[in-house]
């Protein structure tokens, strides 16, 4: 109470010894152009999402103050839509805070909300404000004393004692700055997270999702905190419509091909649909005016048409370097049919998909001779192919029931005498 009656002192010193200034109680008063103008009538009104709006109207003319929250707090104006005043003139002319004067982020004013009280609301106010042809009314008080983080005691334009809520509820728990600043911390670090240089890749998707959530919630920290110095907008504005950079989606080319180059068999297939998935991204994000990244792309091989757990490419065997597969080379165990259409490449009665690979996708050489498994007929290399080491003696192609003649864990065909 103290606090009030101190501020409605220093309002009655802004008019002049002339004015006959009766301070009510309610009231909703202050210095238009240096003149006192007091609401004849008014009101707060709070919306669904716990906005509030204090309005006064003196005849034809019309005083609103706009805040986000029902929240005592020292609240700026400027180039922000949720923290406004608005006055209109009797001529029907709208003078707003966020009417520019020329200046991007000009300094228009503030609005304290200095108490809530048995659903009445009481505060302070001062501000300039713009007409859309750049004229301008002001309820200022004809001083600048203190205002904007001068240490001085501020002088106001204005001020509204125990207006009553007309409309709405006041929420008990309502969304302060302090709120979205800490929504605005985590998503900032979901961003940075996205867009890190550790990250084997930036994902697209991630990057436009933490991207949008960045700026909706620098949006929110502008509208519960105001941005009189426009350093929020900049922040937005560098984010830009979060489309992924073409920088990034070359970058994620080169690592893509990287992996796709040092591929073995067991990974090969995943390293080239993923070189093959960059690529096309490559294309959408950067364009491809000269078709050279669609040439890599239909020169690339990812199948493996027996399905047999070697890739295409690695299929090859005469040494060639034309990619064709269909060359006398390309028939290891020479029963006519090429590597590549073969799921038996080797002839030993095993078929390929059960002797390429180890779980770890390595290429398995049991004897060690150089020869993997797949392409080797005597794969424990002791002078008996493995076609008659009962290495499948049910003729399905999968050894899983290879004689194991002494029992330990290890199929005859795979252990040397």
């Amino acid at each position: 109470m103290k606090k009030l009656i101190l501020l409605t002192l220093v309002f009655l010193t802004v008019f002049s010894c002339g004015d006959e200034v009766e301070f009510n109680s309610p009231a909703l008063q202050g210095s238009y152009n240096n003149q006192l103008w007091r609401a004849k009538s008014f009101g707060a009104r709070i919306n669904e999402t716990g906005a509030l709006t204090i309005k006064g109207i003196n005849n034809a003319e019309t005083l609103e103050l706009f805040l986000p929250s029902a929240s005592v707090g020292l609240y700026y104006l400027g180039d922000v839509d949720s923290m406004e005043a608005r006055f209109t003139a009797a001529d029907g002319t709208v003078y707003s805070t966020n009417n520019s004067n020329g200046s991007p982020y000009p300094d228009y004013g503030e609005i304290r909300l200095t108490e809530i009280l048995n659903n009445t609301f009481s505060g302070t106010f001062r501000f300039n404000a713009y007409s859309e042809s750049g004229d301008v009314v002001n309820f200022t008080g004809g001083t600048t004393e203190g205002f904007n983080g001068d240490t001085n005691p501020p002088i106001y334009g204005g001020i509204f004692y125990r207006v009553p809520l007309l409309s709405g509820t006041i929420p008990l728990d309502p969304i302060v700055c302090e709120d979205v600043i800490i929504l605005v911390n985590e998503a900032e670090g979901a961003y940075e997270a996205a867009t890190s240089e550790n990250l084997e890749f930036i994902i697209k998707a991630d990057f436009e999702a933490a991207c949008s959530n960045y700026i909706a919630a620098l949006n929110n920290q502008r509208d519960f905190c105001g941005d009189i110095n426009g350093t929020i907008q900049t922040i937005i504005d560098d984010l830009g419509s979060c489309v992924m950079s073409c920088e990034d989606a070359t970058s994620n080319v080169t690592e893509a091909e990287s992996q796709y180059v040092t591929a073995n068999i067991g990974n090969f297939n995943d390293k080239c649909a993923q070189y093959l998935f960059y690529l096309q991204e490559q294309i959408e994000i950067c364009g491809d005016e000269d078709g050279s990244i669609q040439a890599i792309i239909d020169d690339l091989d990812c199948g493996d048409e027996d399905s047999d757990g070697i890739p295409n490419v690695f299929e090859n065997f005469n040494g060639d370097v034309d990619g064709n597969l269909d060359d006398p080379g390309d028939d290891s165990d020479g029963d006519g049919i090429f590597n590549y259409l073969d799921n038996d490449d080797d002839g030993d009665g095993i078929l390929t998909q059960y002797e390429a690979v180890d779980l770890d996708g390595n290429p398995i050489d049991t004897d060690g001779d150089g020869d993997f498994d797949y392409l080797d007929n005597d794969d424990d290399g002791d002078g008996i192919l493995t076609i008659n080491e009962n290495a499948d003696p049910n003729g399905d192609g999968n050894p899983d029931d290879a004689v194991d003649t002494d029992g330990d864990g290890v199929p005859d065909y795979l252990q040397p005498l």
